[in-house]
């Protein structure tokens, strides 16, 4: 049987792929901050959560991030609050990049694996028409560059691993309750669709940005 990791199984997207994979025959393992104490702005936190896994994981989904740190996101400049952009970006880039650095020795080095880090289309510099958001725009702007990079140099090792960050859509959960108007997906189809396209990857792919059809997403 195959092994996934769901790091953030708590939330909606977390929670949806830990069945989705279960569905799939994966036996799976999920980490959270409610349940197990990982505090993913801590580097030892992960540092034990990390040390009580044993083997490793063909599949690790990353599933963590904040749209605003409690606050509201910025519909201007003048809106920017250093303290709360400066939480968003350790949740939504700091994090996954501790998380990035820590699970290497998860990783099989003699078959195929697959890392998915939750993104979002917003970090897409390229596809940036209306501004606004400007920590989480930046936030994930900054995520996919770490997945980039982690990419690259896990690769030099492992290089049948095949690591990528995901725009799931907009999903259907707490996060996105503030903006009816958007056309929502429900977690199990999300969760669905990026199971499918982790599926599709192959290590040429490594270090890309795709949403939940496959397609790539400009950076």
């Amino acid at each position: 049987m195959k092994r996934a990791l769901v790091i953030g199984v708590s939330g909606g997207i977390g929670d949806a792929m830990a069945l989705e994979l279960a569905c799939r025959d994966f036996e799976v393992t999920g980490l959270s901050r409610s349940g197990d104490g990982l505090d993913v702005t801590d580097t030892a936190a992960i540092e034990r959560s990390v040390a009580m896994l044993e083997g490793t994981f063909d599949l690790v989904f990353v599933a963590i991030g904040t749209l605003a740190a409690g606050g509201e996101p910025e519909k201007s400049l003048a809106a920017i609050d250093s303290d709360q952009m400066a939480r968003v970006m350790a949740v939504n880039a700091i994090g996954p990049a501790l998380i990035l650095a820590h699970i290497q020795k998860l990783l099989p080095q003699d078959r195929r694996s697959v890392v998915g880090v939750l993104s979002a289309r917003v970090g897409s510099i390229g596809d940036n028409k209306i501004g606004g958001w400007h920590s989480y725009r930046a936030s994930k702007a900054a995520l996919n560059q770490i997945v980039r990079g982690a990419a690259i140099e896990i690769g030099r090792k492992r290089p049948n691993t095949v690591i990528v960050a995901l725009h799931p859509g907009t999903v259907d959960t707490e996060f996105t309750q503030n903006y009816p108007t958007h056309r929502k997906v429900t977690p199990k189809e999300a969760a669905s669709n990026l199971c499918n396209v982790l599926d599709g990857l192959g290590a040429k792919q490594t270090g890309g940005f795709f949403d939940y059809t496959g397609a790539e997403v400009v950076w």
